[in-house]
């Protein structure tokens, strides 16, 4: 997906390319070192080395730490023992710091070589091996062990936040089965070739897109769109990695390579999303960078400065509220909580079937004021349907309709299919010649000498038809057609509004979001759709350049805009767009590289499940920011004025992390 981030992108969104091309830079510059994203100046991801691991794993280097802690402080306060001084007590609670401290002081050397010389780590190792010195050996090891157990619990919480965003990695099987030389081999899914049959089992999951070479059957699409619903797929039609066969065999053959599929491209988007961060993220790392070293040199004059102004100085007890006030300062509250709010939002909305290509959309969509919306295919079905068909008397209404059907049998256009199941079979003894498709018109053919035109009413008036035909009320689109130089008559064609469309436009209005259509179609059906759906404004009969100017006196006028299309291939007025969000990701291919949201199932109320994401995700992350700068203030003035312990300091960084994860995670489970 990074080729496509650096190339396809700039082109469709020109007022994004500095933002895009630095995201793409910056992912070559975490290539070059290795990929190396924890603190040092990055994701605070430095849990990678425990990811992988059991709890009991995760937790064993804490456990063992806690026991050897708690039989020292039995030794020191409970069960007195002669030999437990001086050296050896020293030694022991050592012992007891190096499972906890080790990896910390690894990371820290680690960020100073990345040059992040003030990371939290620094912060933990200089507080702790102070405590030491200072003679608090169970409360250095003490704070090392707390600390050790909270980054357990962030990587914990971190799993279990991107689990929804990589169960999509688990959708497409490793083997196929392939039909090769009328014999089923086993092969690796990379391996198979555009062409080849694959046989599907029931309860087998495609591992390629393809066509169905089978006469149905029945998928299971839930890895595509988070909806389980089977869909019926009839021989011809396309089926996509990922969908999981239903009851019978069935045969389908290759049409995209491995790499190319729908689900290769949604894996690569999210995969991608956290790439792209909320200006509150960015600006939580900023600060951070900026707050750690402030603190390390308020921590010295702590220390040192007292010995100017105070009658009665001890550097001990100085330097111990300095090291206090380094573990209260520690920014990990922040650091992670903030990151994995955002993990939560994206991975909710992934377990809903909406992809979010960056934490940043998610900002964007929460104070979202206006949604633009496409009509066919976005809050109607795109599936056309023949209304009623108006022959004049001296033609004959059977005949026509054979000749019309024949003619429109030779385009794909979604009218050709509707005309195809109102007239059914086509007659092959209708002979058309000369058979040509006028661009923006219709179709023109030549019947038994005489020629058929078939399309809008500018078809006729370029070929200088006349007609009486009234058609501005109509609420339908309408087919015009002539033959033998006469006007013949029309059908009408109308698409179906989808079941929850009205539902998703209540929605919108119920969080004071104003919607727009924008359609190409004429104006009076534009009109009637709006009013059945409670549209604020609707305009129709426009071009691409009109489309643009609409959405720029919106942007002028009522702030922030939302396209939601169902191809998102109207790349002007996606370039204007603050959010370009595309329904039918299935189908287009334009939707998943362009669009900055992809609705997976086609649902027009998940554009306001979206928004409410993005609403929530904002919510929470600024929750944490309060709950984390409150009570870190209130615990550092109480440490500086030497009324906090090194306890009370744990609580304001271990247990502030540890209350701001459990509150980022809890998007997860919230119903949309």
């Amino acid at each position: 997906m990074s080729k496509e981030c650096c190339t396809t992108d700039n082109y469709l969104k020109p007022q994004k390319t500095e933002a895009h091309q630095n995201q793409c830079d910056s992912k070559k510059k975490d290539n070059h070192h290795h990929d190396h994203s924890h603190s040092h100046g990055h994701d605070h991801d430095h849990s990678h080395d425990l990811e992988g691991k059991t709890a009991f794993q995760l937790f064993l280097p804490a456990v063992v730490s806690l026991i050897l802690l708690l039989t020292a402080i039995t030794f020191d306060n409970y069960f007195l023992q002669n030999w437990f001084t001086g050296q050896v007590r020293l030694a022991w609670y050592i012992i007891a710091y190096i499972p906890v401290g080790l990896p910390v002081i690894k990371e820290a050397i680690e960020s100073i070589r990345y040059k992040d010389f003030f990371s939290e780590f620094f912060l933990m190792v200089i507080a702790t091996i102070g405590a030491f010195a200072l003679g608090e050996y169970p409360e250095a090891v003490a704070v090392m062990l707390f600390y050790a157990v909270g980054e357990v619990f962030q990587t914990l919480a971190v799993s279990r936040a991107k689990g929804n965003i990589k169960s999509l990695l688990d959708q497409r099987p490793d083997e196929v089965t392939v039909i090769r030389d009328n014999k089923q081999v086993i092969i690796k899914a990379e391996d198979a070739k555009i062409g080849d049959v694959i046989q599907l089992k029931p309860g087998e999951k495609l591992g390629l897109d393809g066509q169905q070479i089978s006469e149905s059957a029945s998928y299971n699409t839930a890895a595509l769109t988070g909806e389980s619903k089977p869909d019926t797929k009839s021989k011809g039609e396309t089926v996509l990695a990922g969908m999981i066969n239903g009851s019978t065999i069935s045969l389908v053959r290759v049409t995209t390579a491995y790499s190319d599929s729908k689900l290769s491209k949604i894996v690569a988007l999210v995969q991608d999303a956290t790439a792209q961060k909320a200006p509150t993220e960015l600006f939580i790392r900023k600060f951070a960078k900026v707050y750690t070293p402030i603190i390390v040199l308020l921590s010295v004059g702590i220390t040192l400065l007292p010995a100017f102004f105070a009658d009665t100085y001890v550097f001990s007890d100085w330097l111990y509220r300095a090291l206090v006030f380094l573990v209260i300062s520690c920014p990990c509250a922040l650091v992670i909580s903030i990151p994995l709010g955002y993990f939560g939002g994206i991975g909710a909305a992934s377990h809903n079937g909406i992809l979010f290509k960056g934490s940043n959309f998610l900002d964007i969509l929460a104070s979202i004021q206006n949604v633009v919306i496409d009509k066919t295919g976005t809050m109607t079905e795109g599936v056309f349907k023949v209304q009623e068909v108006i022959i004049n008397p001296e033609f004959n209404k059977d005949q026509i309709l054979k000749m019309v059907n024949a003619l429109e049998s030779q385009s794909t256009h979604p009218v050709a299919t509707a005309i195809h199941d109102y007239a059914g079979e086509v007659d092959n003894t209708i002979n058309l010649a000369d058979t040509e498709e006028i661009a923006g018109h219709g179709l023109k053919s030549t019947v038994n000498g005489k020629e058929l035109l078939v399309g809008n009413f500018k078809l006729l008036d370029k070929f200088n038809i006349s007609h009486d035909a009234d058609t501005a009320t109509i609420v339908y689109t309408v087919i015009a057609i002539a033959y033998d130089q006469k006007f013949v008559g029309y059908l009408t064609i109308s698409d179906s509004i989808k079941v929850d469309a009205k539902i998703a436009i209540d929605k919108l209005h119920s969080m004071n979001v104003r919607v727009t259509m924008l359609s190409g179609d004429k104006s009076a059906v534009v009109d009637h759709v709006a009013k059945q759906l409670g549209i604020d404004n609707a305009y129709g009969d426009l071009l691409p350049e009109d489309k643009v100017n609409k959405v720029k006196e919106i942007k002028a006028s009522n702030g922030s805009v939302a396209f939601v299309g169902d191809g998102v291939n109207d790349a002007p007025v996606i370039a204007l767009s603050d959010a370009g969000i595309a329904m039918g990701g299935l189908g287009s291919d334009a939707a998943i590289e362009t669009a900055d949201v992809v609705i997976q199932d086609d649902m027009p109320s998940k554009i306001a499940m979206a928004i409410n994401i993005g609403k929530q995700t904002k919510k929470i992350v600024w929750q944490n920011i309060v709950l984390a700068f409150s009570i870190k203030a209130i615990v550092l003035l109480l440490g500086a004025g030497g009324l906090a312990t090194m306890w009370e300091a744990v609580f304001a960084d271990v247990g502030v992390a540890l209350l701001a994860i459990l509150n980022a995670v809890r998007i997860q489970k919230m119903k949309f």
